[in-house]
């Protein structure tokens, strides 16, 4: 990619993408996912995708081995990451492209992990698949093979933090975590995924389907400063987390995008948080919670 050329580190619309379908300097990833279906993806990529997408499995590329303890989707092993993206012919200098249906969180996971891994030429099409078919953009059902061999490194961020430093700053007023997750599985009302219900003591709840309008695509950039304001978000002191580190990378995603810079991420989220029966959790909405050592 030329020093020139235009650059995309949080979001990219389907015109803009639509002239690069051939340009050697992109790479265009396929993220479409169900946690309620593990192969949805997979047919829906076989059915039709963007002209020259690879397809990334959420539950096999864009997360590492589960330990029991570690939660649903834990980091991939950064080596084994690297490698993911480098047979996809993916370079230092690679525009990469991520999808999903539109107004989900799973391209904005594989935006993350290459931001994890200091890759900021990475964007998420705004409004995903979705908008791209209603844009009238050509579709293909061929799988690419990659160009060349990828020489993509990765010099690791420092956004992400463990389950020990959520623990420790529990009370000390330095951290606040925002929680992704619809408001009822926050509460403990509705838990459909994980064994144990709440969320995490003292957490504030902005479900990550805020971030979308109607269409699926994101909300512009004052509105979305205007409503993590209205949740007492303070960029230095936020944490994102979900139920397993996919729909914070949303919440992530909107933030960074509207020039909020500052939070970090809790990768293992929920899932790992109980995991250990010794770590506290709080159920019922904000501010009426009660708390539980288990």
């Amino acid at each position: 990619m030329s020093e020139t050329a235009k650059r995309y580190a949080t979001l990219i619309a389907a015109e803009q993408l639509a002239g690069h379908l051939d340009d050697p300097e992109y790479a265009i990833v396929d993220c479409r996912h169900s946690l309620a279906d593990l192969t949805l993806g997979q047919r829906l990529y076989d059915e039709s995708h963007i002209p020259g997408a690879f397809f990334a499995d959420v539950e096999a590329d864009l997360a590492g081995v589960k330990t029991g303890r570690n939660g649903r989707h834990p980091l991939p092993d950064r080596d084994t990451f690297v490698r993911f993206l480098r047979g996809l012919g993916i370079g230092e200098t690679t525009q990469i492209v991520t999808y999903d249906a539109g107004g989900d969180m799973f391209a904005a996971r594989m935006w993350l992990l290459c931001r994890w891994i200091g890759h900021e030429a990475s964007a998420v099409l705004d409004g995903g698949f979705a908008t791209w078919l209603n844009a009238g953009y050509p579709v293909a059902t061929d799988a690419p093979s990659a160009r060349r061999e990828g020489n993509i490194v990765a010099r690791p961020a420092g956004f992400v933090v463990d389950a020990a430093y959520v623990l420790a700053h529990l009370n000390d007023g330095r951290m606040q975590i925002l929680d992704a997750r619809a408001a009822d599985r926050f509460a403990g009302e509705n838990e459909t995924i994980d064994p144990v219900a709440g969320h995490i003591p003292g957490a504030r709840n902005r479900w990550f389907k805020h971030n979308f309008n109607d269409d699926g695509t994101f909300k512009s950039r004052e509105t979305l400063r205007a409503d993590f304001a209205s949740h007492g978000a303070e960029p230095e002191r936020v944490v994102h987390s979900c139920g397993s580190g996919v729909s914070a990378a949303a919440n992530y995603l909107a933030m960074t995008h509207a020039g909020i810079s500052g939070s970090r991420v809790y990768a293992g989220s929920w899932s790992e948080w109980i995991a250990d029966p010794s770590r506290p959790i709080a159920t019922g909405p904000e501010n009426a919670e009660v708390i539980s050592k288990r």
